[in-house]
């Protein structure tokens, strides 16, 4: 049969048709609220001042309780300055949709949370409890981790400015505790002319290795990096510009090295579960009286086998004659250096979300925030929290493309 011929109708139209885009909403006016933390030994605050002042130029509304920023020698006069509200009832400042805390939440938090309510803060796997996240999920809380939040280089910003201030800050720690005044071995951290260079043993290759190596460095001491990730050490190399004595984890080697320091920094990670213990107690044992160890690795157990947590209040202890200095969250001692760290992170991600039209406009929009969200309204987004707890796991690009 001969092909039949193709119909041409009068009301077929050639034009082009108009395509619908996804635009972005216009901007919205936030509110944020700021609470007092209660958290042991946490100083730092998410906002300073400034930061507010930035914010409340743009439109926004941010409510503070009184004495939040004292741990950072912030007064309420320079946030009411700044054009913040100063509530002094905590109730009234968990009333803000957004809410940010430079601590996890707490189980004392929850009786105050609000239904849909939007949580930044940090989240400590180690300290998570199955209850907590249970009571979140029932108020269906939208939650950012704000170590998880990524910027648009693929890093973590947050997690390296806290690496950053813990690393610069270890060395000072050392030369503080060397000293004769703290029953330290009373040498001078560094070296001058005509003597030997005081010897650092640094475990772990990564930030906080890198700013406690370019400290010890620039204090004139001989630093020796061991890490069992090659790839990290290369980049430690290539980032000083100098060349360090570095080395894989090696026991008899890391021992000898031990033996004849005067500080060890153990600044080992691990992405989800606990540090590996990479120095015995034995091997301490044979270290120099009136050496000391820096367990900066201690809020995920510590790499030394010795190490057991400390406070800022009594920060060290002293075990086969070596002190030992375990305070998790060094940067909280640094709090006003810290809380400017944070929000210089926190701020302009406030401006942008601000600028989306809120949160659930800016997450469909940018593909960093999501890798912070470990909690969607309700819904647990984060496979390693549901695999800890058996809970229930959904897809984060799932949830928000069905609500579009």
């Amino acid at each position: 049969m001969p092909a039949a011929k193709p119909i041409v109708s009068t009301s077929f139209r050639y034009e082009t048709l108009e395509e619908k885009l996804d635009i972005k909403k216009g901007g919205s006016h936030l509110t944020i609220g700021i609470p007092k933390e209660t958290a042991f030994q946490e100083n730092r605050i998410a906002l300073i001042p400034e930061a507010v002042g930035v914010l409340v130029n743009n439109g926004h509304k941010v409510i503070i309780e009184t004495k939040a920023g004292e741990g950072s020698k912030y007064a309420d006069k320079d946030y009411s300055e700044a054009g913040a509200i100063i509530a002094y009832d905590k109730a009234d400042v968990f009333k803000a949709p957004i809410l940010i805390k430079s601590a996890p939440l707490l189980e004392e938090d929850v009786p105050h949370l609000q239904l849909n309510q939007t949580v930044i803060s940090p989240i400590h796997l180690s300290l998570l409890k199955k209850g907590l996240m249970e009571k979140l999920m029932e108020k269906r809380i939208t939650a950012l981790g704000f170590e998880n939040l990524k910027d648009d280089s693929g890093t973590y910003p947050i997690v390296r400015s806290m690496s950053e201030i813990a690393g610069s800050a270890v060395m000072l720690i050392a030369g503080q505790y060397l000293g004769s005044a703290n029953n330290g071995k009373g040498v001078l951290l560094g070296g001058i002319s005509g003597i030997p260079p005081t010897k650092v043993i640094i475990i772990g290759a990564g930030v906080v290795g890198e700013f406690a190596t370019r400290t010890a460095l620039a204090l004139g001491a001989s630093v020796k990096v061991f890490d069992n990730n090659v790839y990290r050490l290369k980049r430690l190399q290539n980032n000083l510009g100098v060349r360090v004595w570095t080395s894989v984890i090696e026991p008899k080697i890391l021992a000898k090295q031990l033996k004849t320091c005067e500080v060890a920094v153990g600044a080992l990670s691990n992405e989800n579960g606990r540090s590996p213990i990479v120095v015995t107690e034995d091997m301490v044992a044979n270290m120099r009286a009136g050496s000391i160890i820096i367990d900066v690795s201690i809020d995920r157990g510590g790499c030394f086998e010795t190490s057991h947590m400390t406070s800022h209040e009594k920060p060290t202890f002293i075990t086969h004659d070596v002190i030992h200095y375990c305070v998790p969250n060094i940067p909280s001692g640094f709090a006003r250096t810290a809380s400017h760290a944070i929000s210089n992170v926190l701020m302009p991600l406030l401006l942008n979300a601000g600028d989306a039209g809120g949160f659930d406009e800016m997450v469909w929009h940018n593909i960093n925030l999501r890798h912070g969200i470990y909690l969607y309204k309700g819904a647990l987004t984060n496979f390693y929290i549901s695999q800890r707890f058996d809970l229930k796991y959904t897809d984060l690009n799932l949830l928000i493309a069905s609500r579009r």
